[in-house]
């Protein structure tokens, strides 16, 4: 599986992607059959790129402030609880009177997350809670590696994953639980509780109390349509359900693991909201069209032997209907919808086919 830094390696040819930079196919139609390979050059021209709608106005203003000699921004929320950032990807700590409790480590910065830290407080960092096994996320856990008696607290799905890595960049967690586990240190307390929206292993909700804040990472990026095919999700009907489980907590303040603003109860619904248009319209396009129809008429030009390139021909028109039918009533609400509405609307597609109910 790829993580997005890799993701954006072979998709784009660049070691990191942030919000400011809208890069990624969104069609490959027009490439000749030589270029229609997974390959690592981008086969989008300059022109092609010229094409993406720019980040909106009002989520290019929420961007963190980000100290050029740093390379992140660090954002107090209250209650102890501090978001960092570098506008490409988030964590977070929590500042209690006997410790700091640190919510991913990601490859990008964690590096400088010690030195961050420091500079809040003297407290010494007890305990690493990692939210999932993406390297993009907790690849910086390596920073940590000297700090005496650290508990690293993760699922026990992402344990095994790690183990069987054998990667030196993530450490192993120390501290393992099956669903829910709640952590306390200097009277604050961390609620965490698994969840199967994205990764195979599972995912965590980090719900501090105390503070009104959430943390769900790679499900709701705040001001942006989601990540490619819906986060990358294994499993979109489990993340169909992923906004009423998140709705159902009391927060105030959210972030998603990525890009360039925390969040609120507010973005998680626009979230479900323009996942569940995408799966109705899906839906109804496919399930409306004459696809015999369209089988028949690609048939007049290539015969019937060609079985998968008609499937092709067909599963391609839904997705192209989808596509113009959603994207007018999504490309100025939300950052990036032209950049991956194609790779959602497969996602869906692939669900509505063959797991979901007609």
């Amino acid at each position: 599986m790829l993580n997005r830094r890799e993701f954006f390696r072979r998709a784009c040819g660049m070691a990191a992607c942030t919000a400011a930079v809208a890069a990624g196919p969104s069609s490959i139609f027009a490439a000749s059959p030589e270029s229609r390979c997974s390959c690592p050059e981008s086969t989008l021209t300059p022109e092609d790129l010229k094409a993406f709608v720019p980040v909106l106005p009002s989520v290019r203003a929420q961007f963190f402030n980000i100290d050029p000699k740093l390379g992140y921004a660090v954002k107090n929320i209250g209650g102890g609880v501090y978001v960092v950032s570098d506008n490409g990807w988030q964590s977070a700590f929590l500042v209690t009177d006997e410790g700091v409790v640190v919510f991913d480590a990601p490859e990008s910065y964690g590096k400088s997350l010690p030195s961050a830290i420091a500079k809040v407080t003297d407290k010494p960092v007890k305990m690493l809670v990692y939210s999932h096994e993406h390297k993009d996320h907790i690849g910086g856990s390596v920073a940590f590696k000297d700090v005496k008696d650290l508990q690293i607290i993760a699922t026990d799905g992402v344990s095994e994953y790690l183990i069987n890595q054998h990667d030196p960049d993530r450490l192993l967690p120390n501290v393992v639980f099956g669903d829910e586990k709640t952590v306390s240190l200097g009277g604050k307390t961390v609620e965490l509780s698994r969840h199967f929206y994205h990764s195979p292993e599972g995912d965590l909700f980090i719900y501090l109390p105390g503070a009104k804040f959430m943390m769900a990472v790679d499900c709701v990026t705040p001001g942006y349509a989601a990540f490619h095919g819906f986060d990358i999700t294994g499993n979109f009907g489990r993340y169909m359900n992923v906004f009423d489980e998140l709705l159902a907590y009391d927060f105030d303040t959210f972030t998603g693991g990525h890009l360039t603003a925390t969040g609120s109860k507010q973005d998680v619904q626009i979230a479900k909201e323009f996942t569940m248009d995408v799966y109705h319209t899906v839906k109804r396009i496919h399930n409306n069209m004459d696809q015999a129809a369209v089988v028949a008429e690609a048939a007049k030009t290539i015969g019937y032997d060609n079985k998968f390139l008609l499937f092709k021909v067909l599963l391609d028109k839904v997705q192209r209907e989808s596509v113009a039918d959603l994207q007018p009533r999504w490309i100025n609400r939300l950052a990036g919808v032209d950049v991956w509405l194609d790779s959602h609307v497969w996602t869906t597609l692939q669900y509505v086919r063959w797991d979901d109910k007609y």
